[in-house]
């Protein structure tokens, strides 16, 4: 079953929302210029409040050139599952914090893609990396920037990755058949206003994430 990753989560509201939803993953951006920036005591107790909830979700850190330490500082603070690796980190990063972390690429062509792939690929639990859009240097995604589903589609053959990149309730299902990715991961696509998520198209985008898989087993 394709997993769904809800990113930028700011509030209990919209965490609850996401997990009743049905999502899988829950991303907290520890980014401070990011408009989805979550402080890390507000996490905690955010994900404190969840687990006394029952909330079954994998709770994932978003960390854009932190250090390893504050990274995994971080983790155990907030008690969280994962690191989201998002920036320029070098691969010594991610394998400092391994088997926690994984990272985020951002390939312009499918040379880039490979390389990165061989270099990044977590061979422990998936997800293997993420593969977002590309981007201009200095930024690190949240842009609603559709990906390239041509080359993500080319490294699904070989990883199980998570798709990020533009995607909301509209075109998540067309991207799932084309890619077959292990995961998606949206959060402008499913917000009213930046760090703020609206209920209904959280709903519809794993709705729509859940069928594109169904529909698809069920063809001709």
């Amino acid at each position: 079953m394709i997993k769904i990753k809800i990113c930028g989560i700011t509030t209990l509201d919209d965490a609850l929302a996401a997990a009743e939803a049905g999502a899988d993953m829950l991303g907290f951006n520890f980014y401070p210029p990011s408009p989805r920036y979550i402080e890390p005591l507000s996490c905690a107790r955010l994900v404190a409040h969840l687990r006394d909830r029952g909330a079954r979700v994998v709770t994932v850190g978003v960390f854009v050139n932190a250090l390893p330490q504050a990274v995994a500082a971080i983790l155990d603070d907030c008690g969280l599952d994962l690191a989201q690796l998002h920036g320029d980190e070098p691969i010594e990063a991610l394998e400092a914090l391994a088997p926690r972390a994984f990272k985020a690429i951002r390939p312009a062509t499918l040379e880039e893609a490979r390389a990165a792939a061989r270099c990044y690929g977590r061979r422990s639990n998936p997800p293997a990396f993420l593969v977002d859009a590309s981007t201009t240097p200095g930024r690190f995604g949240g842009t609603g920037q559709t990906g390239d589903w041509e080359l993500a589609r080319a490294l699904a053959q070989d990883y199980p990755l998570l798709l990020a990149g533009g995607l909301c309730p509209e075109n998540v299902a067309a991207a799932i058949t084309h890619v077959r990715p292990w995961g998606v991961d949206v959060a402008s696509g499913v917000e009213s206003h930046p760090g703020r998520k609206d209920p209904g198209r959280l709903a519809a985008f794993v709705r729509h994430a859940r069928h594109a898989l169904l529909e698809d087993c069920h063809a001709p």
